[in-house]
């Protein structure tokens, strides 16, 4: 991720990631997702994982683009399968792009996929407070880290999440990934980006065009920790998530390159993973100087059976167990 924020620009530092899907057990439930987070694998190496369930049909992709040798992004789909926390929970899509020298962009946005999946669950409150608890946790564990390890001081991450609970569709949020949902044909941002750009638009000192354009548009406002507090915008979107719709969250290594007309075109086409393979090569394809990880989801149809599919492009280990504490 080549990002600024107001008092410092990490343009060197960079990840790889590997498709790595966890299986954390308890004694009643079995908690499943999809995590771009394994770290030393080949600079060829990208990463596919698909996931059909019982609600929600997902696809994670991530890209090193055309430019980086590493890759900072984190893409996850994560789901409870036990009947009760699943039903209270829903399923979480989370895209973080992370910053920082010395690799401490893919801890930074590692740590964040980690304890936020993690703690979403465990937490008792609302789908809203739960997201709210998990981020801010987040946040103070990669600031504290980055304290304690002068290679890491500044080190952050994006970090956008989705929870699906039934037809509805709530949000948190930090930095400057996207979260979409495609409507009737119609392409909605859910979340709005914490950047300086973003601000002279609210201002309306510079209009969105000027703003996709604009020699600053890299510049954050905002980024989970790089400070002890964090802004986090959390809430429900107004409109359910029926059939035929598709969410999406994606890094700001693929909405660069393609407009919200291009983007509704591409999501309203065949299948996820054609959908997902077109959007990451359009973007390597008009420059891809950044990482691209996307995360696509939409319903799956009422009464069909749901089955997970899984491919990879090399060979690792896709199954570890962890005990929630």
């Amino acid at each position: 991720m080549q990002k600024d924020t107001k008092i410092k620009e990490h343009p060197s530092c960079f990840r790889l990631d590997a498709a790595l899907t966890n299986t954390i057990w308890t004694s009643k439930t079995r908690i499943m997702f999809s995590l771009f987070g394994k770290k030393k694998q080949k600079a060829t190496q990208n990463g596919t994982k698909e996931f059909d369930g019982d609600a929600v049909r997902a696809i994670v992709v991530t890209d090193l683009g055309n430019i980086r040798t590493n890759n900072e992004d984190v893409g996850l789909f994560f789901r409870v399968a036990e009947g009760s926390i699943e039903k209270k929970k829903g399923c979480l899509l989370l895209v973080a792009d992370g910053m920082g020298g010395h690799n401490a962009g893919e801890v930074a946005s590692r740590m964040a996929a980690e304890t936020i999946s993690h703690e979403y669950v465990k937490q008792n409150g609302t789908v809203e407070k739960s997201l709210h608890k998990a981020y801010e946790l987040a946040n103070g564990r990669i600031y504290e880290m980055s304290q304690r390890n002068k290679s890491m001081k500044g080190m952050g991450t994006t970090c956008t999440s989705l929870v699906v609970v039934e037809q509805t569709i709530y949000f948190a949020h930090a930095g400057d990934s996207r979260a979409f949902i495609l409507k009737n044909g119609s392409i909605s941002q859910i979340t709005e980006d914490h950047t300086y750009v973003q601000e002279l638009v609210k201002n309306g000192e510079i209009t969105p065009e000027e703003a996709h354009v604009h020699p600053k548009r890299n510049i954050l406002t905002n980024a989970m920790g790089t400070k002890p507090s964090l802004r986090i915008d959390t809430g429900k979107f107004a409109l359910p998530f029926e059939e035929k719709d598709r969410l999406m969250i994606c890094s700001d290594g693929l909405y660069d390159y393609i407009t919200n007309d291009e983007l509704a075109r591409i999501l309203g086409g065949n299948s996820l993973r054609d959908t997902a393979h077109e959007l990451v090569n359009l973007a390597k394809q008009r420059g891809g100087h950044d990482n691209i990880t996307v995360v696509v989801a939409e319903r799956v149809p009422v009464n069909k059976p749901a089955q997970e599919k899984e491919t990879r492009d090399y060979d690792i280990p896709l199954t570890k167990e962890f005990d929630l504490p």
